[in-house]
C-alpha cells in the first residue's frame, strides 16, 4: 500500500489453566505466561505501532493486596518498552531474593504483572491521537473486585455519543467523546453491576454481554478481564474484525492473527479456530470455559482488507488468497500490454504486494507457456536444438525495480521542495528498462489517496525511461470511508472519489453533487441518515474503466514522459479470491450496519461543506 493509512489493532489474550508451579516444573520457567504474551504481541506488531499495553489479574490474591495491574506505552518500540519495565521489576526483586525464581507462588506476590489471566494490545491511532490515555487497556475501577473491569480491543464504534447518553455519562462527552473504548467499558460495566447485584457469586456474562452488545454499532473484537478472575473475548455479529483461539489443558488463548498462535504454541492449523461472529469465549475464575452465542445471527461480513493487506501473509490461507488476487489480474494486464511480454517488465511496490506479484507472474507464465506449446506444435518437427532451446527459455521479465531506502523526513515546508524529497523514499534499479521500448507493470496492494504514487513512485519510475507505466492494484477502487477500525474516514482523500467529482465537472453534471447533499440534509433532519448510502450516486454515471482512466490522468504529474495506466481488481475477482471475507464496503458502499450508512453520508456532507473532520 504505497499510501500509508492507519489501521486495525491487535489483541492477545492468555489464560493459564495450570498453576505457576506447573509451568516452572514443566517448562523450566515461572514466566511461561509473560513469555507467551510477549511472543504473541511481537508476532502481531504489524497491527499497531502507535502504542501498546498489557493488563493482568492474579487469581486467589490475599485480601488487601493488588490483583489487577496495567501498563501502557506510546513510545517507539512500545512492546519492548513495556516488557523492559516488567523485567526491571524482576531484576529488582532478584537483587534481594536471588533464589526466588524457584518459588513461583512466592514470586507472584512480589511481581506486579505475574498472574494467571492476562491481555495484551497493540494500537494504531484511528482517531489520530497517540496520547497514552487513549492506549488500551482501559480500567473501570470499583472497591468490589467483581465490579473491576479491564477492556482492550480491535474496533471502532460509530455511536459513542449515544452510548454515553444511555448510561447518563454526559459529563464525559467533553473528555473522551471520541473514545469508543471509554463508551464500551461504561456500558459493559453498567450491565456488570446490574448482574452482580442479582448474583454476586456467579456473574452471568452471557447476559451482561448480550445486553451491552445490543447497543453497539460497529465492528469489534474485545477482550475483558474482571477483578474476580473471570475473563472473556467477544466478536461482533458480522465478524468484521478477526479473532482466533487455541485451547489446551494448559491455556486458553485468543489473538487477532492465526499465525501468532501457531508460532507461540507450536500447534497446528487444525487446533486453532476462528471465534464465530456474535460469540464470546468466556473463561471463569476456576478455569472452566464456554463458547456462548451472545448476539442474533447476521450475515458474516469479515473485512476483505484483512486478506488484501493487513494480516500477516504467513497465514496459509491468506498467502494463497493474495496469490490468487494477483493471478486474477493477469488477464487484464496481458490485454493492456497487447500480450507483448517481450517488451514488458513486471515488478511490485511496496514489499507487502510481493505475494500478489507472484500470482500475477503465475498468470503471465501460464499464458506464455500456452504460446510456447502452440508454436512448438506448429513447427511440425521442423526445428533444431537451438531454435527449441530459445523458445523454451523464454521467460516473463521480472526485475526488482524499486527498493525502499529509508523513511524520508524533511524539515522543508515548501510544497515543491517537499515533493522533490519524497521522490527519494525509494531507490530505483538503473539499467533494468530499455528506454522508450519497455512497458513497466508495477503491482500495489491498493490505491487509496494516490499521493505517493503521483509525487514519488511514478516520477521515480519515469526516470528509468519506460514507454508506459501500468500501475496494478490488487484491490478494487476504494470509494467509501471505513468506520470499523481502519482510518479511512474522509471522502475527499480517495483518488477514486476525486476522479468521479472531476468527471462530473467535466461533463456538466456537477448539480448531482448538490442534489445528493440536499438528500443527505433532508435525511439528517428526519433522523434517517442511516437508512441508505446516498453517496453511491456519485459513481453511477461512470463505468469503472472511466474512473480508472481519470485516475491515471490525475496520477500523471507534470514532467512525466511515460504513458500512465491504472488497472484495478474487480469486485467479482476479489470475492473469488477471498470467499470468506466478503466485507467490501470500502469498494461497494454496502455497509453491514446502519451506522456505516450514517458515516458515509456525513463524510460526503463534510466534503461538500469543506469540513476536515471524520464522519463519526
Amino acid at each position: 500500500m504505497s499510501d500509508e493509512i492507519r489501521h486495525e489493532c491487535g489483541i492477545a489474550y492468555l489464560r493459564l489453566r495450570k498453576s505457576l508451579n506447573y509451568f516452572h516444573q514443566t517448562y523450566g520457567t515461572a514466566f511461561y505466561g509473560l513469555n507467551k504474551l510477549y511472543l504473541l504481541m511481537e508476532k502481531q506488531h504489524n497491527r499497531g505501532q502507535d502504542g501498546a499495553g498489557i493488563a493482568t489479574v492474579k487469581l486467589d490474591a490475599p485480601p488487601g493486596t493488588p490483583y489487577m495491574k496495567r501498563i501502557r506505552s506510546n513510545v517507539a518500540q512500545s512492546i519492548s518498552d513495556i516488557f523492559r519495565q516488567v523485567q526491571l521489576e524482576i531484576d529488582e526483586v532478584e537483587k534481594t531474593h536471588p533464589d526466588i525464581r524457584q518459588y513461583p507462588e512466592v514470586l507472584k506476590g512480589y511481581l506486579s504483572y505475574m498472574a494467571e489471566v492476562m491481555m495484551g494490545h497493540l494500537r494504531y491511532g484511528t482517531q489520530g491521537r497517540n496520547n497514552i490515555e487513549y492506549c488500551h487497556p482501559f480500567i473501570k475501577s470499583d472497591i468490589n473486585p467483581s465490579r473491576n473491569l479491564c477492556l482492550a480491543g480491535n474496533f471502532n464504534l460509530v455511536n459513542t455519543r449515544e452510548l454515553f447518553h444511555f448510561i447518563h455519562k454526559d459529563e464525559m462527552l467533553n473528555m473522551k467523546v471520541d473514545s469508543d473504548l471509554a463508551a464500551m467499558i461504561e456500558v459493559i460495566h453498567y450491565y456488570l453491576c446490574e448482574e452482580e447485584t442479582k448474583n454476586p457469586e456467579f456473574i452471568n456474562w452471557k447476559e451482561v454481554l448480550s445486553k451491552a452488545t445490543a447497543l453497539f454499532d460497529g465492528g469489534f473484537v474485545v477482550e475483558g478481564l474482571c477483578g474476580n478472575g473471570d475473563s472473556f473475548v467477544l466478536r461482533d455479529k458480522h465478524g468484521i474484525r478477526p479473532a482466533y483461539y487455541y485451547i489446551s489443558d494448559e491455556v486458553v488463548c485468543v489473538a487477532s492473527e492465526r499465525p501468532a498462535l501457531l508460532t507461540a504454541f507450536k500447534t497446528t492449523k487444525e487446533e486453532v479456530h476462528e471465534l464465530p461472529p456474535g460469540h464470546a469465549l468466556i473463561v471463569r475464575a476456576n478455569g472452566e470455559y464456554s463458547l456462548e452465542k451472545i448476539m442474533v445471527s447476521a450475515e458474516q461480513k469479515s473485512c476483505s482488507f484483512e486478506r488484501i493487506y493487513f494480516s500477516r501473509g504467513s497465514d496459509e490461507d491468506i498467502y494463497k488468497e493474495r496469490k490468487q488476487l494477483g493471478r486474477l489480474l493477469s488477464e487484464k494486464v496481458l490485454k493492456a500490454i497487447n500480450h507483448d511480454l517481450k517488451n514488458t517488465i513486471f515488478s511490485f511496490i511496496p514489499n507487502t504486494a510481493e505475494v500478489a506479484f507472484y500470482g500475477l507472474i503465475k498468470g503471465a507464465e501460464a499464458y506464455l507457456n500456452e504460446i510456447k506449446l502452440k508454436k512448438i506444435q506448429g513447427w511440425n518437427k521442423e526445428f533444431d536444438e537451438e531454435k527449441l532451446r530459445e523458445m523454451i527459455e523464454r521467460r516473463v521479465r521480472i526485475e526488482k525495480i524499486a527498493i525502499k531506502d529509508v523513511k524520508m523526513r524533511t524539515f522543508i515546508t515548501e510544497e515543491n521542495a517537499r515533493n522533490e524529497m519524497v521522490q527519494h523514499v525509494y531507490d530505483i534499479t538503473y539499467g533494468t528498462v530499455r528506454s522508450g521500448i519497455d512497458s513497466l507493470v508495477v503491482i500495489d496492494d491498493s490505491i487509496v489517496r494516490g499521493t505517493t504514487l503521483r509525487e514519488s513512485i511514478i516520477r521515480m519510475l519515469d526516470r528509468l525511461g519506460p514507454r508506459r507505466i501500468i500501475i496494478v492494484s490488487s484491490a478494487p477502487q476504494i470509494r467509501y470511508p471505513d468506520c470499523y477500525g481502519i482510518d479511512m474516514s474522509k471522502m475527499g482523500d480517495f483518488i477514486a472519489f476525486q476522479a468521479a467529482i472531476a468527471l462530473l465537472h467535466e461533463r456538466g453534471q456537477k448539480q448531482l453533487i448538490l442534489d445528493i447533499y440536499t438528500e443527505c440534509l433532508q435525511a439528517e433532519k428526519s433522523n434517517k441518515l442511516s437508512l441508505k448510502n446516498y453517496a453511491k450516486q456519485i459513481y453511477k454515471p461512470f463505468t469503472v474503466e472511466e474512473i480508472s482512466a481519470k485516475i491515471a490522468q490525475m496520477l500523471r504529474a507534470d514532467g512525466v514522459n511515460a504513458e500512465v495506466e491504472v488497472i484495478y481488481q474487480s469486485i467479482e475477482n476479489l470475492h473469488e479470491a477471498c470467499p470468506h471475507n466478503t466485507g467490501d464496503w470500502y469498494f461497494t458502499g454496502d455497509y453491514p450496519t446502519p451506522g456505516g450508512n450514517a458515516v458515509v453520508n456525513r463524510a460526503f456532507m463534510n466534503y461538500v461543506e469543506g469540513k476536515d473532520g471524520r464522519g463519526y
